[in-house]
Order: structure tokens, then C-alpha cells, then sequence
């Protein structure tokens, strides 16, 4: 099994494919002295090698403060009852997705679509509006709501290393109205991640990228297939 991906000093992937389930979507590992924060959970069915991908970053399971959930999707999703369960980690989501994770709803977060069902999971807190600061040790990880992909999707924004890292998991998609998706939502997400122009932007599916013109590039591609 592949070791994390260093992203940053204090940043890393710790899960999707290749290193945990290969069902899962990417799990990233923000760890600021002695607090974490992993965002996204993967599926939940390679629970024992997350957990094993966030030791050898040198952060331990109890460094965890909280889980953060991009969406409601059962590839970031399936995992986060059981990790709240072994780790105490409260779960943090907007409340536009929250009700579908909380009820195990099985259509809209699409578990349906891996043959599976969703454990529902309690929502510790429910982030809404436009954005919000979320304090992690002396640090801020700052939380931005994205609908579009779905209704309550959010992106987080950190800095590191003296770069913006943008935590934005679906950037490509898809919009599929059983997911609630929003295509002038969506439109709209995607300037707004633009507008940031962030240095590194950790994506769920497509991968890592680094510099601020290959972050933009990315994001236009989505654009530019609408036009």
C-alpha cells in the first residue's frame, strides 16, 4: 500500500485510491501542532488502513478535533459514522446535506449507486450561510458553502507553508438532479472557487494540483464545458 501524499508540512492525503478503499473519494489530513482535522471520510470500507495512513504522517487518531464533510456523497460519507464512533470526532457539515447523512438516506447521497446504504450519522454541527471560520488549535480553517454538485457542499481553505490550500472535493461534478444537483448553483461555485485563487487545490477524484494557474486551469475546464 502506497504511504500519504505530502501536500504540505502539515497537509497530507491519507485516503481514496490506492491507499485505503478504492471505492473511496480523496481523505486529506490537516494537522496544525498536535490538533487534525481529516476532511471526508471515504466509504467506510477501508476504515483500519485510513487510520494506519494517518500514523505514519506522525499524527495520532486522538490528534483528531474533527471529521469535516464536503458533502453528503456516500464515497466521501460511508465512513464518517464509523469514525465518529472510534474516534469521538464530532462530524461537521452544512445543514443543506445534513438531514440526508442523519437519516441514511440512501438516493440522494448516492449510495444506491455503489450497492450500498448508508449508516446514518449524527451532524454535530451544522455549518450554514455563506461561510464560516472554524478554529483548529491556534489556526483557522475557513469553510465555504458551494452548492451545485449538491445542495449543502462546501469547500475549506487553509494556509500552509505560506500557500492557500483550497480543500474543494467534487470541482468536476456531477450534476444529476437524484442528487439534488443545481447547474446555476454549480456555475456560480465554481467562480467562486476562482476568485480565490488558491495555490493548491486538493480535488476528491482528479488529484492534486499545484500553482495557482494549474488550480484555475482545472476549474475553467468546467466552465468552459458549459459554455
Amino acid at each position: 500500500m502506497s504511504k500519504p501524499i505530502t501536500i504540505t508540512r502539515e497537509i497530507f492525503q491519507v485516503g481514496g485510491y490506492g491507499l485505503t478503499a478504492p471505492e473511496d473519494a480523496a481523505i486529506y489530513l490537516i494537522h496544525f501542532d498536535g490538533h487534525a482535522a481529516l476532511v471526508d471520510a471515504g466509504t467506510g470500507r477501508g476504515q483500519a488502513q485510513l487510520l494506519d495512513q494517518v500514523k505514519k504522517t506522525g499524527a495520532r487518531p486522538e490528534h483528531i478535533d474533527f471529521l469535516l464533510l464536503t458533502h453528503c456523497h456516500y464515497d466521501h460519507t460511508g465512513g464518517a459514522f464509523g469514525l465518529r464512533e472510534k474516534l469521538g470526532c464530532p462530524v461537521i457539515a452544512h445543514q443543506l446535506d445534513a438531514d440526508f447523512l442523519e437519516r441514511g438516506d440512501h438516493e440522494v447521497t448516492a449510495a444506491s449507486w455503489y450497492g450500498a446504504k448508508l449508516q446514518p450519522c449524527p451532524v454535530d454541527r451544522r455549518l450554514s450561510g455563506a461561510g464560516q471560520n472554524l478554529p483548529l488549535g491556534e489556526r483557522t480553517i475557513t469553510a465555504l458553502h458551494i452548492p451545485g454538485h449538491s445542495p449543502g457542499s462546501l469547500a475549506f481553505l487553509v494556509e500552509s507553508d505560506n500557500q492557500s490550500v483550497l480543500f474543494a472535493q467534487d470541482v468536476h461534478g456531477p450534476l444529476d438532479a437524484r442528487l439534488l444537483s443545481n447547474r446555476g448553483d454549480y456555475l456560480a461555485s465554481l467562480n467562486r472557487l476562482l476568485a480565490l485563487e488558491a495555490d493548491i487545490l486538493c480535488e476528491g477524484h482528479y488529484g492534486i494540483f499545484r500553482g495557482k494557474e494549474a488550480v484555475a486551469d482545472f476549474i475553467r475546464t468546467f466552465l468552459d464545458m458549459d459554455s
